[in-house]
């Protein structure tokens, strides 16, 4: 994905929002833009992306994409610190998605720490 509008939602293109984290031309600054990202990562099939930003503890070893799942929407609903200075965060969210003609919805609240200075997934709450 090259053009277009950013699956995030931010109204910036893919190329100058979630597009330089996942080329790791640039890092997230929040918990929340790592969510973003996560999330945009999931609507371009970036599945490498997704695995270099979990926690090393909760890590799979591997991760396959269904392709059949489309990411059509991502709504931020809570953001509990998280910030640039902070060492970790909860962002609560719901991520709307369709799969065999239906359409679905995530809602999950997911904690995010610092690893290396980094911010990075660790898990659902």
């Amino acid at each position: 994905m090259a053009k277009g509008a950013c699956p995030c939602g931010s109204g910036q293109s893919y190329d100058r929002c979630c597009g330089p984290l996942h080329r790791g031309a640039a890092v997230a600054a929040t918990a929340e833009r790592l969510m973003r990202s996560r999330y945009s990562a999931f609507a371009v099939g970036d599945a490498d992306y997704l695995l270099r930003t979990w926690h090393s503890r909760t890590r799979p070893e591997s991760l396959e994409l269904d392709p059949a799942q489309r990411w059509v929407g991502l709504e931020v609903l809570a953001t509990r610190t998280g910030g640039v200075d902070d060492r970790s965060g909860v962002v609560e969210f719901r991520a709307s998605y369709r799969h065999g003609g239906r359409t679905d919805d995530l809602h999950e609240r997911s904690r995010f720490v610092r690893e290396d200075g980094e911010w990075v997934y660790v898990g659902a709450l």
